[in-house]
């Protein structure tokens, strides 16, 4: 599927969709796109860079944009590919980012009058932008999370709390890369021809990007630190059971040494008693008193 709007001074933005580019009857060359190119565009795992080709003046961004859809129940990103060539601005999209080409149409409908610069960069912006609700809304489900989790630490809200974690790994990534592509950008030679308007959006999307970086990243930290606490309160909870088990444990083995000595088939001197298994009750008893006693002075030392 290919589809070409026009906008500002005669400038066409080239809409391509990536099953279209997998054809093996598509012409690249007659879109005056090179095979190298395409192959970045169709690579679903892409890192994020830029790259200016001083001689067919060809500057090429793929950027990383989030998945709306959950992997594994958390979110990743997925990249699509700007190219600005002359007075064209081809954009290399799927299913997946489909949804970023809905934004720029409803930008350019009330922005007609920019240049292919220009609305490149607000790509770039309305991509940034549209990480926030997402991250907003993972913020909110961590602290109910959160919440269920001080009122008692369950498996499920804990691996809900892992999965949030996950994404937000992803998202930290990918919003870096980003981030340090644009900054990028100010090194290469085709900075230096950008207009004024042209480097104020470019300015503009990188601030929107730095936000963004920092604002995963401080959530990410926000939610390991979250998941270490309550890891260390499992681990404590665990440790109290196993004293409680070793301590039990003790008792009954005083019970057992105690019945296992009279239970042997030699001469005992109370062993004709009536009372004998009294007697063997209060040895018992006994003995697991002074061991609880020597026990409580041992933790009360501490």
């Amino acid at each position: 599927m290919i589809e070409t709007i026009e906008f500002g001074k005669n400038y066409h933005w080239i809409i391509l969709h990536a099953d279209f580019l997998t054809n093996d009857t598509t012409d690249y060359q007659t879109l005056g796109l090179d095979e190298e190119t395409i192959t970045y565009a169709l690579d679903r795992y892409e890192r994020a860079h830029t790259e200016y080709q001083t001689d067919t003046d060809t500057f090429t961004i793929i950027y990383n944009v989030l998945k709306r859809t959950k992997e594994e129940n958390h979110y990743e990103t997925i990249p699509i590919t700007f190219i600005a060539k002359k007075q064209q601005l081809f954009t290399i999209y799927n299913d997946d980012n489909a949804y970023i080409i809905d934004l720029m149409k409803k930008y350019l409908a009330y922005n007609n009058q920019i240049s292919v610069v220009k609305f490149l960069f607000v790509g770039l912006f309305l991509i940034s932008e549209s990480y926030f609700p997402y991250i907003e809304a993972l913020d909110k489900k961590q602290e109910e999370v959160s919440r269920k989790l001080r009122e008692k630490i369950t498996k499920s809200d804990l691996l809900t709390l892992s999965d949030i974690a996950t994404g937000m790994i992803y998202l930290v990534a990918a919003t870096n890369q980003n981030t340090i592509l644009l900054e990028q950008i100010k090194g290469q030679i085709i900075y230096k021809q950008f207009d004024k308007i042209e480097r104020e959006q470019y300015v503009d999307s990188l601030i929107e990007a730095k936000q963004l970086s920092s604002m995963t990243q401080l959530n990410s930290e926000i939610i390991q630190q979250l998941y270490s606490t309550y890891d260390n309160i499992l681990n404590n909870n665990l440790n109290d059971h196993m004293s409680v088990l070793t301590v039990l444990s003790i008792f009954l083995a005083i019970s057992a040494t105690v019945t296992g000595f009279f239970g042997m088939n030699v001469t005992l001197p109370i062993k004709n008693s009536p009372y004998a298994w009294l007697v063997i009750i209060g040895i018992c008893l006994v003995l697991c008193l002074i061991y609880a006693l020597i026990l409580r002075i041992i933790l009360w030392k501490k």
